[in-house]
């Protein structure tokens, strides 16, 4: 007898933000445990990884956005189909900072009432001496957004690994709140 395949949970994960805040390096860390040095704009790739994440298995499928506003025409698509979202800005980029805004509320919009979970990123933290947005300023905003917060750098592999650990682990969240709301007890006599 063949035992049958396990189908692990699969997440579905878009990275988003402006064009140049290292949302391709961060993904490419993620996935090839390398930093990419050179920027070549995305269209839109896709990645899959299987992780272990807190002793359960799990299906990334990981779709590294465009950033720029002349492919907004895709991104409806992408933000009605995916569970979760990592919101990408660079430290060193307040007009970054600002756009991320505007994307949450983009997504909100094309959810139109749809839960969705969202992680806002810091990235290149490494560039310390360049920093245009204060640590509080992203500290505040995920609180307003309710989300988690990292400041993380795709060069120096600080806070990748976790930045997709901790979006799962509030889809996971999300998802088992979703279940008791919807669980009920009838009892009929």
């Amino acid at each position: 007898m063949s035992k049958a395949a396990t189908v692990l949970p699969e997440y579905t994960i878009a990275m988003v933000g402006d064009g140049g805040v290292g949302k391709s390096a961060m993904t490419i860390q993620f996935i090839q445990e390398q930093f990419v040095d050179e920027y070549d704009p995305t269209i839109a790739d896709s990645y899959r990884k299987q992780c272990l994440i807190d002793k359960y298995s799990a299906m990334l499928d990981i779709l590294d956005t465009a950033g720029q506003e002349e492919y907004s025409a895709m991104s409806e698509q992408y933000m009605r189909d995916r569970s979760g979202f990592v919101l990408v800005y660079s430290i060193t980029s307040s007009q970054s900072f600002e756009q991320v805004k505007e994307l949450y509320n983009k997504i909100d919009q094309v959810k139109d009432g749809e839960p969705f979970t969202v992680i806002l990123v810091g990235n290149k933290c490494d560039l310390e001496g360049n920093r245009q947005v204060k640590r509080k300023e992203g500290e505040d905003l995920a609180k307003k957004y309710g989300c988690q917060f990292l400041e993380a750098s795709a060069k120096k592999k600080i806070n990748i690994d976790e930045t997709f650990t901790s979006l799962v682990r509030d889809i996971r969240n999300a998802k088992v709140e979703d279940e008791k709301e919807d669980s009920y007890c009838c009892i009929l006599m």
